[in-house]
């Protein structure tokens, strides 16, 4: 039986061009199971909307069947946004877990801990589930609900004021994690707004300035798993890379015969079990990229035709 979800038109274009596997023509089971019953991968597609498994509760005392719906989403705990299947209880409509999606083309079902973790976020007694507005001064602590209606009203209307008015430099847009693929920005600079702001501002946009300068997108998916050697400055497979699916196909370029080269100021658990570790100076690392870029160039060490084809002002 293949999975009968509905399928939106992102989906679609994607599976039509090859970026994600259709479900409905799945014939892998995930399903292996050990001899005593236990699964040891993943719910064929066929049974995700009805699946069932033994309360971890009662286990082993009692054996109590919990059927599920198993719904894909995506985790966004950071931006590498892995695919996760919300176990959804079907006696009252909750989500009881989140586990691995094993279609998903980025984290293969193979999730960090912090994806199943997104349960907590969604059960936390703090969580917002509605508008609120401040009632009474600034700093009192007191809010009331308001509907979605009188949000866009009042805030639209004053974006729209400042606009109209030629106040754009009193407008900032704030997100906590941007996962939009720019559409915001493009927005921002239509209005004539140049106030953007969000987590990256201070988590990772130095790292981020040299992609965006040379290749003009500053969060890429270099072809780790083909590649011959890989540097990696300060960035830790053991302890929660960035982006699980590039610290997936990093190992398996290291497993393909890859070299590995760890610039870290200190041994790190990545670092040991490197190829080469090169123990920089902190704050050293841009010296460094340098003095080897230049010698690469001095020495001829690099693909003149390739360069030439590709890339701009780099040979002449």
């Amino acid at each position: 039986m293949p999975y009968n979800s509905k399928v939106g038109l992102v989906e679609r274009f994607a599976v039509k061009f090859g970026l994600l596997t259709d479900a409905n023509e799945v014939t892998t089971d995930y399903s292996q199971r050990r001899d005593d019953g236990t699964l040891i991968n993943y719910p064929p597609t066929g049974k995700w909307d009805d699946w069932t498994e033994y309360d971890p509760q009662a286990w082993p005392a009692k054996r109590i069947a919990r059927h599920y719906s198993l719904v894909p989403t995506i985790c966004f705990n950071c931006e590498a946004a892995c695919g996760l299947l919300a176990y959804i209880d079907k006696d009252n409509s909750t989500i009881r877990k989140f586990e691995g999606n094993p279609l998903h083309p980025g984290s293969r079902g193979r999730n960090c801990a912090k994806g199943p973790a997104t349960i907590n976020q969604v059960h936390d007694p703090e969580r917002i589930l509605y508008p609120l507005k401040r009632k009474g001064p600034r700093g009192g602590g007191s809010w009331e609900r308001v509907n979605w209606d009188e949000v866009l009203d009042d805030i639209g209307g004053r974006i729209r004021r400042a606009i109209l008015e030629g106040r754009q430099n009193e407008i900032m847009y704030h997100v906590g994690r941007p996962g939009y693929e720019r559409a915001m920005d493009r927005v921002l600079q239509a209005w004539g707004i140049d106030g953007h702001n969000s987590h990256t501002n201070i988590c990772s946009s130095g790292a981020r300035m040299g992609y965006q300068i040379w290749q003009g997108y500053d969060r890429p998916s270099p072809d780790h798993a083909n590649a011959r050697f890989i540097l990696l400055l300060s960035a830790h497979l053991e302890a929660g890379h960035y982006f699980n699916p590039h610290a997936q196909r990093i190992i398996e370029g290291k497993m393909a015969g890859s070299k590995i080269a760890v610039m870290d100021p200190r041994l790190s658990n990545t670092a040991a079990v490197g190829d080469y570790w090169l123990p920089t100076r902190p704050g050293s690392e841009v010296a460094v990229l340098l003095a080897m870029a230049k010698v690469i160039l001095d020495e001829g060490f690099y693909d003149a035709s390739y360069l030439r084809r590709w890339e701009l002002g780099c040979v002449s």
